[in-house]
Parts: C-alpha cells; structure tokens; sequence
C-alpha cells in the first residue's frame, strides 16, 4: 500500500494502523475503514505526515474524538489523522492554553481546579479543544469564542503561526478554519478568577441538565442540525412538531427524549443515517418552509442536498 509505506517510516511504531475501523473512533460507532490512520504525539510529527500527504497527493483528513463526524460505509482514503495524543494542557493564571487533542471536559477540569471559570459550559461538551474551537463549540449560552483568546495553527508550508481572538472568524457553528486549509495544534483561553467549589457547582448543574434531556445512553454525534437562521425556531421543536421522535430508517433513529439527536440502536449504517437525515429536511421543508442544515460533518465530504 503505497500510502502506508510512505506515512510509515515517519512515526514510531504503534502510532501507524493500516485499514483501521472508523465505527471505533467516532461517538456514532458507524463508519467504514481509514485507508491509513495516525496518532501523532507532536507537531513536529503532525508536520511530517502533512508535507507527506501533500508530497504523494494523498487526501488528509482531521480528527479529534470523532464526536460530530458521520464517516461513510465505505471509509475513508487516504490518511486519516488523530490528535488524541497531542493532549497537554498548561495553566498560566488567568490563561490556559490546551493542545488540539485535549477534551474538552478535561479542559473544564483543569480550569476549574486551578480556580478560573468561564468554561463550566464545556464541561459537559465531548469531543477535543481543536474541533470544539474549530465549530465554535457552545452549550447553554457558553461559546469557545467568549473565551478563546488566540488559537495555534499548523500551515501547509510547515510554519507554525498564531491568530489573535479578533482574527478568529467566529460565528455560529462556524470559525475561519473550516474555510482554510490549516490545522489546529492549540488554543490558549482569557479565564476569569473564581472559587473552585463555586465553579464546581456551575458544571455540576449544565450537566445534570444535560444528561435529563439528551439521549446519552445511544452513540450519536450530538446535534444533528444546527440551530435555523429564523427567530424562534430550533430544529428539535420543529422535528418534533412533524411527528418524527422515534422514527427510524434501519439503525438509525429519531431519539425519543431529544427529537434533535440521531441515534444508533445499535447497528446503524451511514446509508442510514444520512437516508434518516434527507426524511427529516424535506418533512421540515414542507411543513415549516425551512431547509434544516447538518450540524454533523460528513467524512469524506459530501452534501444531502
């Protein structure tokens, strides 16, 4: 495989698979094979796989936890690179800079036992700090952009360069980086001081309230639409509203206690995952007159429309 033989010699052994199954690195539990996957543990071998890629014109793909991703049936070609291992997290009071591959709860942890609060909101947010900043990951009225003060990026030519908060491009759901061909390595975070129990207390009530409202219990990828560009309309009130919690197309299910999650029963495909998805928008469409959009990303890439 000429893909593996050119990734592999870069990284030490047993950072390197052949034909790994994307089911085990997604929260879908769905999805085809990587042709190669990657766990570097730094940037420096992150820089090493990318220029590779780009060298023998091979497709390079991002993942962090694989938790608002919906990999296809047939897998991914090309190289598919894990961040897990790039995971460090550094607190220089009121600033916490956490490398791409941190979770984001473990994040909250840290920040909470160091005595700075701001990110009690991501404590219950799964998924690592590069794709939580790469969406703008946001939960009960906490965003990554109220408190992202600038944020570490990987460039094609290998350069290392860092954006400030204001040249951030955050918007809902939505950041600079999802236009650029970059790659998140880390992101440094403005905290505000506070008493650890005080904060404590903070996410311990968001997630007691997350776990009473979202189906926890069934592998899914949280969200499955964004939020529509129309006041006073959400996606899961306007599910709701068409009859379709608990409809399901094989595997795949509207969830019965939050009409805006998708969920895995327990065998779901990617065919019917997206076959779910494309009832739900036209359902919508023709009772609301409103085009829901995925908030879930498609690997490869692909539209629904």
């Amino acid at each position: 495989m000429a893909v593996f033989d050119a990734i592999c010699p870069l990284l030490p052994e047993g950072l390197v698979f052949a034909g790994e199954p994307m089911s085990r690195h997604t929260s879908f539990k769905i999805g085809g094979a990587a042709e190669v996957y990657v766990t570097p543990e730094n940037v420096h071998q992150l820089r090493d796989v990318w220029q590779a890629c780009q060298r023998g014109g091979y497709l390079m793909t991002v993942l962090g936890d694989g938790c608002n991703v919906l990999v296809a049936d047939e897998g991914v070609p090309g190289v598919v690179v894990s961040t897990n291992r790039m995971s460090y997290i550094e607190v220089s009071a009121p600033y916490v800079t956490a490398y791409s591959g941190a979770r984001m709860a473990r994040l909250a942890e840290v920040a909470c036992r160091a005595g700075l609060a701001g990110l009690e909101f991501a404590s219950g947010i799964p998924g690592t700090v590069g794709g939580g900043v790469f969406m703008n990951a946001g939960a009960y009225d906490g965003e990554m952009k109220n408190v992202c003060e600038n944020v570490e990026v990987l460039l094609p030519c290998g350069s290392v360069e860092t954006y400030s908060r204001d040249e951030l491009g955050f918007g809902y759901r939505s950041s600079r980086f999802q236009g650029e061909d970059a790659i998140i390595t880390a992101a440094t975070f403005l905290l505000t001081p506070g008493l650890p129990e005080d904060i404590r207390a903070k996410m311990s009530d968001l997630n007691s309230r997350r776990r009473s409202k979202q189906p926890l219990n069934f592998p899914s990828a949280g969200s499955a639409f964004k939020r529509p560009a129309v006041e006073g309309q959400y996606a899961a009130k306007m599910i709701d509203e068409c009859g379709l919690k608990g409809l399901a197309v094989g595997g795949a299910q509207v969830s019965e206690k939050h009409a805006g999650f998708i969920v895995n029963t327990g065998n779901a495909t990617a065919t019917d995952v997206k076959a779910l998805m494309r009832v739900i928008i036209d359902k919508v469409y023709n009772t609301h007159g409103i085009w829901l959009e995925p908030e879930v990303q498609f690997l490869p890439a692909q539209s629904l429309r």
